[in-house]
């Protein structure tokens, strides 16, 4: 009759349960209708079209500045949720990303604290059924004469059986546990998201590394194509000086700055060499796995006219780093919940049913049954001082986790109108760069005609040739910067694709 009042009395209880501390709501946060500088691409498309200078037309400066596409190749703008790596149209750029997704070793950690974040969910949904347990024990004693003063030997000794199944359950009146499920779901979902996070990061990287590659090879290529016209400048200078109509001064002066631009090489060919290595990290493989595949000399990938990067919401959305710092702020809320219900008692309801015998063959007997069930009630209303302490802690965490989510909201905004802003200006530097390499090629060739022809001194040619090097290197460098810029502004907007977490199988593969 007890145990019955005590079941109804606890089935009472939690039907009228409710679980204390704030339900979580997500922050409302102000964010503009667009991005400010989403108008800079229209500007830079402004400026093209009044300097007369079309990217699809444009020419490489007579067969000395580009080995294919001219960075003012254009595709079609993709959207931010495609797979972006894929719109540059370079299939040893999309394998090198499939690569890295599947066997790059950060994601191997993250995947790994990912599925540690799930099992620890697991174990806390566990928390809201009983724990069953089982044991069993065999005994055989002997009491000494002392214990047993004037019994004999023989009936000293004795036996002991039992069988028992345990049953421990918290009654989560007060909400504790859900609360922990809550907070600890949260975790994995930020887990999540960092994965997802990193994988931004990684393809990131191994884009804008792809990118400084081809751009270094291309530097390399402008500094030997250099030399080698420079080579044939030293040696008119010195057809000219054995047939007595050049000094020696005109000798060293061409031979100096023929040095000078091939020792650019040397320093051109480490990075070179330092990008492939970072490159077959990145996929996950040792740093000379890349080099036999990577050392062919291929142009740039072809950049996007433009991208619309949608709205500031539609970013809030997307970025894996917004997106883990709410889920961190609801775990710090629902927390607040469970150092909330340390106010309230606490029930446990406890039992075992088992059987007990002093002989193996009576285990089990009607006689041998054992059985207990008891409530218990855990309350620290006496230590009512350390409870609001860890409350206090616990608002603490919640104020710093929803700081932490505003700040994340704010550096994604800045993050893309930076990379707006800098993708559009990229692209205008390239226009006149561009003109640049055309027009000192062009007079670095008139130069040495005239020089040939005997109307110019050997000083013109020098300083053309000094000219046409800084102004291709620097259109090469402004290629490379307009490619970089374009994947930093990919990386910003985060698209749809972070979702495609690493498969197992590929990883345990590798």
């Amino acid at each position: 009759m007890v145990i019955r009042s005590l079941t109804l009395g606890v089935a009472a209880a939690l039907l009228a349960a409710c679980a204390v501390g704030p339900d979580y709501v997500r922050p409302n946060i102000d964010t503009p209708a667009k991005f400010a500088r989403d108008e800079a691409a229209a500007d830079a498309r402004a400026v093209d079209i009044a300097t007369g200078v079309e990217s699809s037309t444009a020419q490489a400066p007579s067969g000395d500045t580009s080995s294919g596409n001219t960075p003012s190749s254009q595709v079609p703008a993709p959207q931010a949720d495609d797979e972006f790596w894929r719109s540059f149209n370079d299939p040893l750029l999309t394998r090198l990303v499939e690569d890295s997704l599947a066997a790059n070793h950060d994601l191997r950690i993250a995947l790994a604290s990912y599925d540690r974040a799930n099992a620890l969910l697991r174990n806390a949904k566990l928390d809201r059924f009983p724990t069953v347990t089982a044991s069993a024990t065999a005994s055989d004693s002997r009491a000494s004469a002392d214990q047993a003063p004037g019994v004999s030997r023989n009936n000293r000794d004795g036996e002991s059986y039992s069988v028992q199944a345990d049953v421990s359950w918290e009654l989560d009146v007060f909400g504790r546990v859900r609360r922990g499920v809550e907070s600890q779901r949260a975790e994995a979902w930020a887990t999540a998201s960092d994965l997802d996070a990193l994988q931004v990061a990684i393809v990131g990287e191994v884009a804008r590394s792809y990118v400084e590659l081809r751009g270094l090879q291309e530097r390399l290529r402008v500094a030997q194509n250099n030399a080698e016209n420079q080579r044939e400048t030293l040696r008119l200078v010195n057809a000219r000086f054995d047939a007595g109509r050049g000094t020696e001064f005109d000798t060293s002066r061409a031979r100096a700055q023929l040095e000078a631009t091939l020792a650019r090489v040397p320093a051109l060919e480490a990075q070179v060499a330092v990008t492939m290595h970072r490159l077959a990290v990145l996929t996950g493989q040792t740093p000379d796995s890349l080099i036999a595949e990577l050392t062919p000399v291929q142009p740039l990938p072809a950049l996007p006219s433009r991208l619309d990067p949608g709205s500031p919401g539609e970013l809030l959305r997307h970025r894996p780093d917004v997106i883990a710092a709410e889920h961190r702020l609801h775990a710090a809320t629902a927390r607040i919940g469970v150092a909330t219900a340390d106010l309230f008692p606490r029930f446990t309801l406890g039992g075992l049913i088992g059987s007990q015998a002093i002989d193996s063959s009576a285990l089990f007997e009607r006689d041998s049954e054992t059985r207990f069930v008891a409530l218990g009630i855990d309350w620290s209303f006496l230590d009512i001082g350390r409870v609001r302490a860890r409350m206090a802690a616990a608002d603490a965490d919640a104020a710093g986790e929803l700081a932490r989510y505003q700040q994340s909201v704010l550096l994604a905004l800045e993050d893309t109108e930076n990379a707006l802003v800098r993708y559009a200006r990229a692209r205008v530097e390239d226009q006149h760069l561009e003109q640049a390499a055309i027009d000192s090629a062009t007079a670095a060739r008139l130069a040495r005609v005239r020089y040939e022809a005997g109307a110019a001194d050997l000083f013109e040619v020098l300083d053309a040739e000094r000219t046409q090097l800084n102004a291709q290197e620097a259109f090469a460098d402004g290629r490379t910067r307009s490619a970089s810029s374009a994947v930093a502004l990919y990386k910003a907007l985060a698209g749809g694709w972070p979702t495609r977490v690493p498969v197992r199988e590929e990883v345990a593969s590798r």
